[in-house]
C-alpha cells in the first residue's frame, strides 16, 4: 500500500513538474516571439518569420514599428525588404517617417526611391517635409532689403519667394538661408542698375524677372518658382546725404589749407620784419660813418667849408620838396641831417 502511495506521489511530481516546464516555457516563448505581430503581418499578406521577428526582438529593434512600416509599403505596392528597415533602424534613421515619404511621393507621382528617402533621412533633413514641399510649394518672405539706385535713392523692398523641393538635390543643397542670401544680393543689383528709382517703381516686375533669370537656385535644395515683389518703399536720398558730407568734408580741408597759408604768411611777414630791421640797423651804422668821413675830407682837404654847406643846403632844399609834395609826413618838422647823403 506504501508502495503505491509512493508510486502516485511520484508521478504527480512528474507531472507537476512538466506542467511547470511547459509554463516556463510558454511564458519564454510568448515574451520572445511577438506572436501578435507575425499574425496581424500573415493577414494583411506582409508575411515576416519567426526567427526574424525572434532576432529583432533580441537585437532590442522595436518589431512593431518595423512590421507597421513594412505592412504600410506592401499595400501601397513598394517593394521593400524588413532588412533594409532594420539597418536604417539600427543607423539612427526614423523609418516610419521614411515610409510614409515613400508612399506620399509614390501617390503624387515624384519620383523618390527608398534609398533616397534614407539617405535624406540620414543627412538629418526632413524628409516628409520634402516630400510634402514638391506637392505643395514652400513661401519664403524676406526682411526689407535696403538698394540704391544710380540716382542715390534709397528704395527698401519685400519679396515672397515661391519654392519647391528638389527632391535630387535635398542632400548636399544649400537651404532657406542661401536662398535669402542670393535673392537679397540679386534684388541690390538690379536696383543698384536702375538710373533712377523712378524706373524702379513704375515697374517692380523688372526686379523680380532680372532675379529669375540669375538662376539663384543652382546648388540648392530648392527650385524657385516665382519671386513677387509684396512691398517697396522709397528710403533715403543717399546720394545727397553722401555729396553732403563730401561737400563738408572737402570745406574743412580748404578751411586747414587757408589757415596754413595764414600761417606761412604770418611767418614770412615775422621773417621780413626781422629782415628790415636787420638792414635799418646796417644802414644806422653806415649812417654813422658818414660825418667822420666827411671830417677826414676836410681835414685832408679833399672836401672844402663850403662844398660842405652846399650839401646841407641841398638836402634842406630837398626834405622841403618832400614835404610840399606829401612824400614824407615826418619831414616838415625835421631838422637838416649832418649826413649830407641821408635823403
Amino acid at each position: 500500500m506504501l508502495d503505491l502511495l509512493l508510486a502516485v506521489t511520484t508521478t504527480q511530481i512528474i507531472i507537476y513538474v512538466a506542467i511547470g516546464l511547459l509554463a516556463i516555457l510558454l511564458v519564454v516563448i510568448l515574451a520572445l516571439v511577438p506572436i501578435k505581430t507575425w499574425f496581424v503581418a500573415l493577414v494583411s499578406g506582409a508575411h515576416v518569420s519567426m526567427s526574424r521577428l525572434i532576432g529583432m526582438k533580441m537585437r532590442r529593434i522595436p518589431v512593431a514599428i518595423i512590421v507597421d512600416a513594412y505592412i504600410m509599403a506592401k499595400k501601397a505596392g513598394i517593394s521593400v525588404e524588413v532588412v533594409s528597415l532594420e539597418t536604417h533602424h539600427l543607423a539612427g534613421g526614423d523609418v516610419r517617417k521614411v515610409i510614409n515619404a515613400v508612399i506620399a511621393a509614390h501617390s503624387a507621382k515624384i519620383d523618390l526611391s527608398l534609398e533616397d528617402a534614407k539617405a535624406i533621412d540620414l543627412a538629418g533633413r526632413d524628409v516628409d517635409q520634402a516630400v510634402r514641399q514638391c506637392v505643395t510649394p514652400k513661401v519664403i518672405t524676406t526682411d526689407l532689403i535696403s538698394a540704391v539706385a544710380k540716382d542715390g535713392v534709397e528704395l527698401k523692398v519685400k519679396v515672397r519667394i515661391t519654392v519647391r523641393a528638389n527632391i535630387a538635390k535635398f542632400v548636399g543643397g544649400a537651404g532657406d538661408e542661401t536662398i535669402l542670401a542670393r535673392v537679397g544680393e540679386g534684388i541690390v543689383t538690379t536696383v543698384g542698375s536702375a538710373e533712377t528709382h523712378e524706373e524702379v517703381l513704375e515697374n517692380p516686375d523688372f526686379i523680380s524677372q532680372k532675379v529669375i533669370d540669375k538662376g539663384l537656385d543652382i546648388g540648392t535644395s530648392y527650385k524657385i518658382l516665382s519671386i513677387d515683389i509684396a512691398d517697396i518703399d522709397v528710403g533715403e536720398n543717399i546720394g545727397a546725404e553722401l555729396k553732403k558730407r563730401d561737400a563738408e568734408a572737402r570745406k574743412v580741408i580748404a578751411q586747414a589749407e587757408a589757415e596754413e597759408r595764414r600761417a606761412m604768411a604770418e611767418a614770412q611777414e615775422q621773417e621780413m620784419k626781422a629782415k628790415t630791421q636787420q638792414m635799418q640797423a646796417v644802414l644806422i651804422a653806415a649812417e654813422a660813418e658818414v660825418p667822420k668821413a666827411m671830417a677826414d675830407a676836410i681835414k685832408n682837404g679833399k672836401l672844402g667849408v663850403m662844398d660842405y654847406y652846399k650839401i646841407q643846403n641841398l638836402n634842406a632844399d630837398t626834405s622841403m620838396r618832400k614835404a610840399i609834395a606829401g612824400d614824407s609826413k615826418n619831414n616838415t618838422n625835421k631838422k637838416p641831417s649832418s649826413n649830407p647823403f641821408e635823403d
